[in-house]
């Protein structure tokens, strides 16, 4: 009687033990991701699959890092203190002037989701007012930084037509800068100043898409450490945010409620943002020759290089889904 029992426990545990070897666990790969604005449109879907569960589903832990601005982020990758950057197409000077990174996707094309908006007893009711004033933006070589000169060379002003301010692009920051009146406008997130149209604390006066083309104005970027070391992370990252996009295009409501709970404006503000920026997403990760020929002339305009770089050496798609 025991030696049957023996044998079958025996038999079981040489079952198990085939079983695991057959099919050995897999563990995750972590990944840190940098963000370079918390709440920006075109960044939170990182977020969105985050909590949907797709990134785990293409074998991805991921650990998220708000940054605030840009050049903060990729800062923070010549530092080798993240994986990947989720941010602006405007970063790619940063790989010019030798960061350690290439972009691996256009994750949007024009930027409605950035817009002007100015405090709500301003005297400026279009952009056409906005000339010689002081517009807060990100930080210095940022995304926003550059919107605010490109509506000075629209508008024929010159490249001194607007003064620009680094507030650091958080809400608290804007805040203090229209209620102290020290910007008279500010280039930030339109869900922003949507939300403080219902407070009285500013208004919304345009999205820079109603002056500008398309600009990449969301890329992601790898580092050269993880690109040696585990380019098929790469691949599981990109898949997973293309995934999240086509989800959050099919699923509207699903959607509201998870970028509600993470800008923390309400469903309302976010229902109205959701219906002006989900067309800015790109289906494929893939650059366009007008995104690359806007970047190019953004960062002379920016004085971020000395001479255009060519463009080809600061990005790839050996990445993108085949």
């Amino acid at each position: 009687m025991i030696t049957q029992l023996g044998s079958r426990v025996a038999g079981t545990a040489i079952a198990l033990l085939l079983a695991t070897s057959a099919f050995p666990a897999s563990a995750d790969t972590t990944l840190t991701i940098g963000k370079a604005n918390a709440t920006s449109d075109a960044i939170i879907p990182v977020n969105v699959g985050d909590q949907l569960g797709i990134f785990k589903k293409h074998g991805l832990d991921l650990k998220i890092i708000d940054f605030g601005g840009g050049g903060k982020s990729a800062q923070a990758m010549a530092a080798d203190a993240i994986d990947i950057e989720d941010g602006a197409g405007t970063e790619m000077a940063f790989i010019a002037k030798g960061a350690p990174m290439l972009a691996v996707c256009e994750s949007t094309g024009p930027a409605p989701f950035l817009a002007i908006g100015v405090p709500w007893d301003s005297p400026v009711k279009s952009l056409a007012d906005l000339k010689g004033k002081i517009i807060g933006v990100s930080s210095p070589g940022s995304f926003s930084d550059w919107s605010a000169h490109e509506l000075a060379r629209t508008q024929g002003w010159g490249p001194d037509g607007v003064k620009t301010v680094a507030i650091g692009g958080t809400t608290a920051a804007t805040l203090a800068g229209f209620r102290t009146h020290q910007i008279d406008a500010e280039i930030g997130g339109a869900s922003q100043f949507f939300a403080f149209e219902e407070t009285k604390d500013g208004r919304f006066l345009a999205s820079v898409a109603s002056y500008e083309g398309n600009v990449a104005s969301g890329a992601l970027f790898a580092s050269h450490k993880l690109i040696a070391s585990n380019p098929d992370a790469i691949r599981a990252f990109v898949a997973g945010w293309i995934e999240t996009v086509d989800y959050m295009r099919a699923h509207k409501a699903e959607t509201v409620k998870i970028e509600s709970g993470i800008t923390h404006f309400n469903e309302a503000v976010m229902s109205k943002e959701y219906d002006l920026t989900i067309g800015m997403f790109t289906k494929d990760c893939r650059f366009d020759a007008e995104s690359l020929a806007a970047l190019k002339r953004s960062f002379v305009d920016l004085k971020l290089v000395d001479t255009p770089p060519d463009m080809a050496t600061l990005y790839t798609d050996a990445y993108l889904p085949k």
